[in-house]
C-alpha cells in the first residue's frame, strides 16, 4: 500500500477552524456552528447536550476561545460553575471531518454578555426569560404563560438580561482535527498547548 501524507497542515489551530468551518457554512444543511458540549458535576458524572457556537478565535479572550451562552441555573450551567473543564465536538458529516477540543471554562464578561444578548431576536431574549431551563414543568401551557408574562413586563422596551443568563469561554489546551479516509485510513492530528502558553505543538495519531 502507497503511504500518503497527512493532509491537516501543521501551524495554527485557530486558523485551521475557521478554514474547516467556512467549509461546513456551505456544505451543511443546517447549523454549522453547532457542537456537542460535554460537562461533568463535581464527582466527575458527565452530561453532554447540543449548543450554539457564538464567538470564536485567537483574540477570543487573553488566549482565544469558543463560545456558548446558557442560563447558570441549569443542569450544564451548574456542572460549569461546578467543575469548570469542558469537551467540545464539532462534528461536520457533509464534509466527513470532525474537530475535537477541550479546556478549561471562564465566563465571559457582562458587557460581552450584554452585547450578545442585544443581538439576539426578541423573541428568544423573552424565551430565556420565561425559561426556568431544565427545571421540571408541569405542563406545556406553564412554559406559554411564563413567556406571556415576561412579553408584558417588557412590553415598549427592550427585554433585559437576565443575571443568570451568561456566556462561557472554552480556552483550548487541546484541539484535534480528523479526517475520514477509506478503509479506515482516517487523517488525524492532535494540537497542545500547556496552560498559559500561546505556542502549539502538533503530532499525528493513529486513528
Amino acid at each position: 500500500m502507497k503511504a500518503e501524507e497527512s493532509v491537516i497542515p501543521t501551524g495554527d489551530p485557530f486558523g485551521l477552524f475557521d478554514a474547516w468551518l467556512d467549509e461546513a457554512k456551505v456544505s451543511e444543511p443546517n447549523d454549522p456552528n453547532a457542537m456537542a458540549l460535554a460537562t461533568a458535576t463535581s464527582g466527575g458524572l458527565p452530561s453532554v447536550r447540543m449548543v450554539l457556537l457564538k464567538g470564536h478565535g485567537p483574540n477570543e479572550g487573553p488566549k482565544g476561545g469558543f463560545v456558548f451562552y446558557t442560563n447558570e441555573e441549569s443542569r450544564k450551567g451548574e456542572e460549569v460553575l461546578a467543575n469548570p473543564h469542558a469537551a467540545l465536538l464539532f462534528h461536520w458529516k457533509s464534509l466527513r471531518r470532525q474537530i475535537r477540543i477541550e479546556g478549561p471554562l471562564e465566563k465571559v464578561s457582562d458587557e460581552q454578555a450584554d452585547a450578545y444578548f442585544a443581538s439576539r431576536s426578541r423573541q428568544s431574549q423573552l424565551g430565556a426569560v420565561a425559561s426556568a431551563q431544565s427545571r421540571p414543568m408541569a405542563s406545556r401551557s406553564e412554559f406559554v404563560e411564563r413567556y406571556d408574562a415576561a412579553e408584558r413586563r417588557f412590553a415598549g422596551g427592550e427585554v433585559e438580561r437576565p443575571s443568570y443568563w451568561n456566556g462561557f469561554r472554552v480556552t483550548p489546551l487541546a484541539m484535534e482535527f480528523w479526517i475520514d479516509r477509506p478503509g479506515r485510513l482516517h487523517d488525524r492530528r492532535r494540537f497542545t498547548r500547556t496552560d498559559g502558553s500561546a505556542s502549539w505543538q502538533s503530532s499525528l495519531l493513529f486513528p
